[in-house]
């Protein structure tokens, strides 16, 4: 069973940055990969995609502003944000694109003054 681990978040004001990460126990290689979010009393929604040939996919509030990567060697993605805003407050996951496996436990993201 692969198992997901999300870390990186945190508290930061409107404008900031964040770099989370996401380690994989299994391999991605040929595995299309991505960062999810889900705020409070939203449905769960797709922020970023990397295809295996590093092609990229955004939602479009974060088009700009988020940067996706990942390290096939090291199993990891990344997900690069800036000039966050209070609406991407949101608890962040990754997984495979489709989901097929198990949801990791997230890592919380507050922007706020």
């Amino acid at each position: 069973q692969v198992q997901l681990v999300e870390s990186g978040g945190g508290l930061v004001q409107p404008g900031g940055s964040l770099r989370l990460s996401c380690t994989v126990s299994g391999t991605i290689f040929g595995i299309t990969m991505a960062w999810y979010r889900q705020a409070p009393g939203k449905q769960r929604e797709l922020v970023a995609r990397i295809t295996t040939d590093r092609s990229t996919n955004y939602l479009d509030s974060v088009k700009g502003r988020f940067t996706i990567s990942r390290d096939n060697v090291k199993g990891a993605v990344s997900l690069q944000m800036d000039s966050l805003k209070p609406d991407d407050t949101a608890v962040y996951y990754c997984n495979n694109c489709p989901t097929t496996w198990s949801w990791g436990q997230g890592t919380p993201v507050t922007v706020s003054s």
